[in-house]
């Protein structure tokens, strides 16, 4: 079902550093660079965007791992391009290698792990946790 997911899939994203995606203003540091949290999340869309569109509808990936080093910071108006390659398909379970590097130098890598899901499976599972326990 889902043969068009095989290693070797690449997404990318392309950002300029604004100040909303600093430390200083997302509340994860005091300094005004790129902020770990911020540089996760696009290499986590970078991810969605190498897989995702390839799958039938009513499919999606939500992601279950990520194991990332901030390696250097990057100062607002720099560009940052995140990159990720899929290396490894496991039934439903996708493992990516994972980078972001600014015009100078590498800036973040690790690994991050998405799985494949039926979105109103999914939705009903989440639902379900609004629920009342039972006595």
């Amino acid at each position: 079902m889902f043969s068009q997911i095989q290693p070797g899939l690449v997404g990318e994203l392309e950002i300029i550093v604004a100040a909303e995606h600093t430390a200083l203003h997302l509340g994860s540091g005091n300094v005004a660079v790129l902020a770990t949290p911020q540089m996760i999340r696009w290499m986590e869309g970078a991810s969605v965007h190498a897989v995702d569109p390839l799958l039938p509808p009513g499919y999606s990936t939500v992601g279950v791992h990520l194991d990332v080093r901030h390696l250097s910071a990057t100062p607002v108006g720099m560009k940052v391009r995140a990159l990720a390659r899929l290396v490894a398909v496991d039934g439903r379970k996708l493992t990516f290698l994972v980078s972001a590097s600014d015009d100078r130098e590498l800036i973040g890598e690790g690994t991050h792990q998405r799985v494949i899901v039926e979105l109103s499976r999914f939705k009903q599972r989440v639902e379900a946790k609004l629920e009342p326990p039972l006595r």
